[in-house]
Formats: C-alpha cells, structure tokens, sequence
C-alpha cells in the first residue's frame, strides 16, 4: 500500500496548475511507493486561493507561507512563487525538514543558489527542480542514444527558444501576471526564463559548458509598473544568444528571444556527433529527428522517430503505441521519477545542486554581455 505523501503547494498560477495536475493524476498511470495528497495551496489573497484549492481538490488554504512549513502535516513544499521568493522559502522549508519541489529557475542568481544547496544538503531532505523538458520522452530517449555512444564524439550543440508575446510596448512590466518583466522579481529575462531551459537540458545530454561568451538586448527601455503605474526602467533581457564550448570539446550556439513573431513557444535542439545527428521541436514534442550516417548510402537520410512505442521511456505507463502525449506529461514523469527515487533513498535530478550548475551559466551569460567577455563557468 502506497504511503501518502502531503502536498504543500504555494502559488497558484500557471506552474501551480501544471505541477497540481501532475499530483493529481502521476497514482492513476504509475505504481509507485508514495502516493501524493494534495493537502494545503497557499498564496496571499485568500479568496482567489480558495478557489485554486477549490478547483483542484486541495484540503486547506493558508495566506502566509511560513504557516504552511510549520504545519506538520505537510511533507513536501512545492514552490511556485515568482523567483525572488525561492530562496527565503526553500532555506525555511528546508530547515524544518520539508522535501522541496522548487520551480525554475533555482534563484534570483548563483550565490542565492548556493545557499538553498547548502540548506538542503545541510538538512538531509529531498529536493529537486522543475526542469520539465528533460523528462520529454523524445528527449529522454536522445538522451539513452547519445549515452550509449550512437552519435559517436559530438561536434555540435545549438539550441533555441523563441517566444512573442512581449514586443507590444504597452505591456506593464510586474505584477501577478508580469512579474518575468521585472527584474526585481526575476532577475533576468528570457536568460533565466527560457534559456535555463535549454541549458539544464544541454548539461543533462552533453555535459558541463565549460566557457561563453554572449549578448543581450532589452528592446523596450521603459515600461509601465504594473504596481506602481509609473514608467520605470525595463532592466530584464528581451533576447540573448551565446556561444561557447562544452568541457567534451564540443562547440554550443544558444538563442532566446520573446521578439520572434510567429513563435509562442519554439523550442528546439540539434546535436551533431561523428556518427549521427538529433533534431527535437517542442511544437513536435512526441517525435525524435534521426540521421545515421552509418546507414546505407540508399536509404540514408534524415528519419522521423514517433515516440510513442512502449518501449520507449515513460511510454509503457500511457497509451496503446501510437498515441501521443503532451506538454502535462512531463510533469506526470517527474512526479514520478520524485517519489520513485525517494522509495529507494535516491536524488531525483535536476536536485538543487544541478539546478546551481544552470545558474552559474546564466550568471555567466549576463555577465559576459555586460562586459563583451569571454568567462569560464565558474565550478
């Protein structure tokens, strides 16, 4: 019989559905150890938290984060909070003995990162990181080829995430539905929102970076504070892109924006070896592109891989083969990677930790384009 594992969640927003759907759904498709129970939702405006709880089937409702980690009827604080919050949550959490989900990215910045791994390895609880793209099952599958050696030595890194929906100047930066344009409440823009993505995914396939060397730009200088209803300085990055090497020898080309018109979400990734090649597209998200140029020159080209066969990862806990899954699932997988790992006293990655890795590179990245440098990644 599963052990029940109680849910604190604080934030309800976005991240809060995607991570509150997990939970609800991971005991139907997984057989897993721990069983999780959504126990408390917590945020500052009591009515609208009452209503996600409400929604959602969570048990009880607090206002004040700090009330919810003293209760002792919570086990795991999930943190979906804007992200200048993470640390003081997760530090308290962590020293009254909480697992900790955190949403990404860790922190505001790298020495903010390291405090919460210390916290948490101080305390000895489990902890791990919402970097959802990992647990895509094409890109999991990538993952398996590249680490049984198919693609041979790997030459070649890139990676993108173009989004749109920022290029309007009459946008207000912060607020409840702003805050990634206020650098007060995000600490950068698209380095730390959609370009953390790409790189928690690139360290897990191809290893540590070892230098960059970037640039950013903040199109829109000035913006309406949705708080304050003044024009303040816009001090987050609108687009970056960097370059660099990886400590494997391979070169890495990365670009984010949200001043890509036509894209509301592309992200996607190639990676060339010796051997073969990958291509994945998130608007694509269910197949795997293949090139092997091992193949006979006759039948030699680029082939689309449906991940959808049971044999594939996660793919046995779903549908018949050939029925695909989506955007959701990937945080189904990580819920139950989380609690399968903590039956068998294992870390469940992206832990804190790695998550630090990916903020020393964004930290890096920020400021090497401050600079016009080329920087090492610390670590």
């Amino acid at each position: 019989m599963p052990k029940k594992l109680n849910i604190g969640m604080i934030g309800y927003g976005f991240m809060g559905r995607a991570h509150s759907n997990a939970y609800a759904n991971v005991s139907h498709f997984f057989d897993l150890p721990y069983t999780p129970v959504l126990k408390a939702a917590c945020a500052r405006d009591a009515e609208k938290a009452q209503a996600f709880a409400n929604q959602w089937g969570y048990e009880s409702v607090e206002t004040d984060w700090r009330k919810l980690i003293e209760r002792s009827d919570i086990d795991a604080i999930d943190i979906c909070t804007p992200n200048n919050l993470h640390k003081e949550i997760a530090i308290a959490a962590a020293e009254a003995g909480k697992m900790i989900l955190c949403e990404k990215p860790l922190a505001m910045n790298a020495e903010e990162g390291a405090e919460m791994v210390a916290a948490v390895e101080n305390a000895g609880v489990a902890n791990t990181v919402w970097y959802n793209y990992r647990r895509v099952p094409a890109v999991t599958l990538a993952k398996q080829l590249i680490d049984e050696g198919r693609l041979g030595k790997i030459y070649h890194y890139r990676a993108n995430f173009l989004q749109d929906w920022t290029i309007a100047e009459d946008i207000p930066q912060g607020g409840q539905g702003l805050w990634r344009l206020d650098a007060a409440a995000a600490g950068s823009g698209v380095t730390g929102d959609l370009l953390a993505h790409c790189i928690d995914t690139a360290l897990w396939l191809n290893g540590s970076l070892d230098s960059i060397t970037a640039m950013t730009e903040t199109f829109v200088k000035e913006r309406e504070h949705a708080l304050t209803g003044k024009r303040e300085p816009v001090k987050i990055d609108d687009a970056c892109a960097f370059m660099g090497r990886f400590k494997n020898g391979s070169l890495a080309l990365f670009e984010s924006t949200r001043y890509a018109r036509g894209h509301k979400a592309l992200y996607t990734l190639e990676i060339n070896g010796e051997h073969a090649s990958i291509q994945w597209d998130l608007h694509d998200l269910h197949r795997l592109s293949w090139f092997d140029h091992r193949d006979e020159s006759i039948v030699r080209g680029w082939r689309s891989i449906h991940v959808t066969d049971h044999d594939m990862p996660y793919m046995d806990k779903w549908w018949v083969p050939g029925l695909q899954i989506g955007y959701e699932h990937t945080f189904v997988h990580h819920v139950a990677d989380f609690l399968a790992n903590l039956g068998k006293g294992e870390s469940t990655s992206p832990t804190f930790r790695d998550a630090l890795e990916t903020q020393h590179v964004c930290d890096s990245i920020l400021k090497s384009a401050a600079n016009g440098s080329w920087e090492k990644i610390p670590g």
